[in-house]
Formats: C-alpha cells, sequence, structure tokens
C-alpha cells in the first residue's frame, strides 16, 4: 500500500488534476491520496478574511471568485453522473465558509480560532472533488482522525491519538483509493478545527504512511525531485536521484522548500522511502530518499539557503560558562518557538553567538532580555547585539565528515572574492556545514559553492 500526497500545483487546475486522476488510476492496489487546497487557495483565504475584518465589503466579491472557481473545476474534471453531488456538497461547505466571513465582517475581528476554520475549506472542497473525480475513490475526513495538542500556544499533533485514529478509520482497508483532505486537524481538547500549519498535508501524508505501515510515501509536487541547489539561482543545477533521510531533513529546514521538514520524522522512524515525483512530468524519475545516502561518491549532496537571518551575539563574562549560556539559551527560545540556525564559535572572547531566521529575531532579543535581566543590571552579562540583513548558506552531506579541512576552504573560496563570512559553524552536525554572508552576497556565495563541490569538485 502506498500513500500520495498532491499538493495546490498539482491540484491547482483542471489540467494538473487530470494528471493526478491518471497517476492515482494507474496504481495497482489499495492507496491513500492525501489533498491539498486548489493552488494558491490558501493565501487567498486568509487575504480575504483580513479583508472582512477591516470591514472591506470587497470581501463578498472574492468569495464569488472562490465560489466560481470550485464550480468551474468541477464542471471540467467531475463526470456528469457525480457532478450535481460533488457541487452540492462543495456549495455547502461555501455557504458555510461565507457565514464565517460574514462573522468576520460583523465583528471587525479575525481570531486565530476563526480564521483556522476560514482555511481549512479549501482542503475540505478539493478533497470533495478529487473523491468524486476519480474511479473507485472514497473520501475520508481528517479531521476525524488528525488529532493535535497545544504546545506553548501552538497546535502539534499529537501523534498517539493521530496514530490510532488513523488505523481505526483507514487500517481496517476496504477501500481501492482513500482520498484525504491534508492539513487540517482538530483539537485533542476542544474538538474544534486546528490545522498542522504551512506545508501541513506533507505532514498528514506522513503520518498516515507511519501509521499504515505503508511501503513507500510519494510527494507529487512540481518540480522533478530534490536538486543540488535552487535552480533559479544555479543553473547548472542537477537533480539528485538518491539521498538520505538526514540529509533531506537538513536541506529542508535550511530553506529547500521540496517539502515540509516534519514531514520526513514520522517515517524515517519506520524506514519508509519518500519520492519526490513531478505531476507535470511523471515519467521522471524523481528522488528516493531511504536510510542510507546516495552511492556516486560526491562531497556533498546539496546546498540551500535562509536569506533573512539574522545573528545574535552576547557580550559578556557569562558567556565564558558554556554549559549555562547553552542550557539557558536553547531553553528560553525552544519555550518561546524560536528555532536556532546555527551556532558560531566566538569571533571574540566572552561572546557566544548564533543566528535565528529574521522573522523569529525581535521575539528571540525579547525572550533573551527577559531571560538574562539579571546578568544584564550586573554586568555580567555586558548587552544582547544583532545584525540584521544576512543570509545562512548551508552545504549537506552524509559524508562531510570525511573532509575536515571543507569548511575552511569554503570561508577562503569566499573572502578571496570579497565576500565576507560573518560567522560559521562545521563542528555542530557531522552532515552540515552552515556559512553566514550578507543578504546581498548570498547568491554569489551560492555559486562559488556550488561551482567548488559540484561543477568543479577536483579542484
Amino acid at each position: 500500500m502506498k500513500v500520495l500526497k498532491f499538493g495546490g500545483t498539482s491540484v491547482g487546475t483542471a489540467e494538473s488534476l487530470e494528471n493526478v486522476k491518471k497517476i492515482v488510476e494507474s496504481i495497482n492496489g489499495e492507496a491513500v491520496v492525501v489533498v491539498s487546497a486548489l493552488g494558491g487557495l490558501t493565501d487567498k483565504l486568509i487575504a480575504t478574511a483580513r479583508q472582512a475584518a477591516a470591514g472591506d465589503p470587497g470581501y463578498k466579491t472574492e468569495i464569488e471568485g472562490i465560489r466560481r472557481r470550485h464550480h468551474d473545476i468541477i464542471g471540467r474534471v467531475v463526470p456528469v453522473s457525480r457532478r450535481d453531488a460533488v457541487t452540492a456538497e462543495v456549495d455547502r461547505l461555501l455557504d458555510e465558509m461565507e457565514r464565517n466571513y460574514d462573522g468576520v465582517n460583523l465583528l471587525l475581528n479575525l481570531s486565530a480560532r476563526t480564521l483556522d476554520v476560514i482555511v481549512s475549506f479549501g482542503e475540505r472542497m478539493s478533497s470533495h472533488i478529487v473523491a468524486a473525480m476519480i474511479e473507485d475513490a472514497s473520501r475520508y475526513d481528517s479531521l476525524d482522525f488528525i488529532r493535535t495538542e497545544v504546545w506553548f500556544g501552538r497546535s502539534i499533533a499529537d501523534m498517539a491519538l493521530t496514530e490510532k485514529g488513523i488505523k481505526d478509520v483507514l487500517g481496517h482497508g476496504g477501500y481501492r483509493y482513500a482520498i484525504v483532505p491534508g492539513f487540517i486537524s482538530t483539537d485533542r481538547d476542544s474538538g474544534r478545527i486546528t490545522n498542522l500549519g504551512r506545508g501541513g498535508s506533507d505532514f498528514t501524508a506522513a503520518l498516515i504512511a507511519a501509521a499504515l505501515d505503508a511501503e513507500l510515501l510519494e510527494i507529487w509536487t512540481d518540480v522533478d525531485g530534490f536538486m543540488t541547489a535552487d535552480p533559479r539561482v544555479i543553473p547548472t543545477a542537477r537533480v539528485l536521484s538518491h539521498m538520505s533521510f538526514v540529509e533531506s531533513m537538513e536541506l529542508c529546514s535550511y530553506g529547500a522548500k521540496v517539502i515540509y521538514p516534519p514531514t520526513i520524522y514520522p517515517v524515517f522512524h519506520k524506514n519508509i522511502p519518500i519520492k519526490i515525483l513531478n505531476t507535470f512530468n511523471p515519467t521522471a524519475p524523481g528522488t528516493l530518499i531511504t536510510d542510507r545516502k546516495g552511492d556516486d561518491g560526491r562531497i556533498a549532496t546539496g546546498i540551500s539557503s535562509v536569506k533573512d537571518t539574522c545573528l545574535i551575539i552576547l557580550h559578556g563574562e557569562l558567556t565564558t560558562n558554556v554549559a549555562e549560556i547553552n542550557s539557558r539559551t536553547y531553553n528560553a527560545l525552544a519555550k518561546n518557538g524560536v528555532s536556532v540556525l546555527l551556532v558560531s564559535p566566538p569571533a571574540q572572547q566572552e561572546a557566544f553567538s548564533f543566528a535565528v531566521a529574521g522573522a523569529d529575531a525581535d521575539t528571540a532579543v525579547k525572550v533573551l532580555e527577559e531571560e538574562y535581566a539579571p546578568e544584564l543590571v550586573d554586568g555580567t552579562l555586558s548587552e544582547i547585539h544583532r545584525q540584521d540583513c544576512l543570509a545562512t548558506i548551508a552545504v549537506v552531506g552524509d559524508d562531510l565528515k570525511a573532509y575536515p579541512g571543507l569548511g575552511t576552504r569554503l570561508i577562503n573560496t569566499l573572502e578571496r572574492a570579497g565576500i565576507r563570512v560573518h560567522a560559521a559553524s562545521s563542528g555542530v552536525s557531522e552532515t552540515t556545514i552552515t556559512l553566514v554572508t550578507g543578504q546581498e552576497d548570498v547568491a554569489e556565495a551560492m555559486r562559488l559553492i556550488h561551482g567548488m563541490l559540484f561543477d568543479n569538485p577536483a579542484e
């Protein structure tokens, strides 16, 4: 049994949905198919909700546009015999969605809970359409079995309860193709609609694959697979035929947008392979992700970048107590949902520096000012300084540990080209070397690194 996930671009148009239909109906045996909302719809739902909350009557026009788009898709991809039934179901959801928008407009207020409900309509509607479009398909509602809990103010999957729910609903078979809406979920305590966050449809598919011990998880998207770098930046980038779970997690964590990073964890622990495939080029071999690395003798697997990075530097005597500064900093940031991109060896005495995404910088500084308020008063910590407008580049590969001087070579290559490396870290992970450059230098730095590692690896 396989689990397939189709993203928004794959279900965005009648033409792409025809590709989905062909792909699914070619499968021999049972399959679970997880679908996203129609391409671009989630952003549209959010923008329209904000429009309604601002008192702009134009939100009604946007709703009508959403209604027309779904009706048009139904008319073009659903067989006539099932068209009336699915139109009635989608209209019911559209009417419910409109009532939510009207409530937002009346109150001139958009709560997080209401927004969760509004964005859920995208996947709920698309899954009805896909189930009606595909022969021998049955729809199952993920609101019935994907459960979340609140963790530091965010909804995260309750893994044990979700696994049990998936097995109870989908584990007994009885279907040829089970169509499931991705992304959406239900809070285990309150029963309210929640979601798994951006990229949550990938995560839904992975949770299902792990719970059902699937033989393979296929992520169908709009690219031929993982590449050595972003081809928009590096024209010579090429598709990787095979990579390890760890390599894929690292690349995704540092900006590669092929799949949502948490997707990999559930299947990794069950050793279920992932295949990245292109809905628009279904004969392309794609990228296979397993528990072992590729065997092509490459130095690295790929490079990726996080363009908006902030480097935060703590100065003072306290930073010489490595155990305390590490523990308190990481714990304080983690409790507030801030992820650390890299920790850099100090460039000066009595300093501790690390990088975070630019969107998290204000929160990180505020959290640390509160955490270290006593030390900032007594002087054992003199200041918390930040450098904005930076970028983090990650070089990833399972065999990097076999090249102990590689980090220094990369830094020298960039600095010879006049690119300043603000921070670097090569000792925290055996599979990743991270470098921080100016945001304006990241494209050229990526080209230089890619040329060194992939275009002219012997140099």
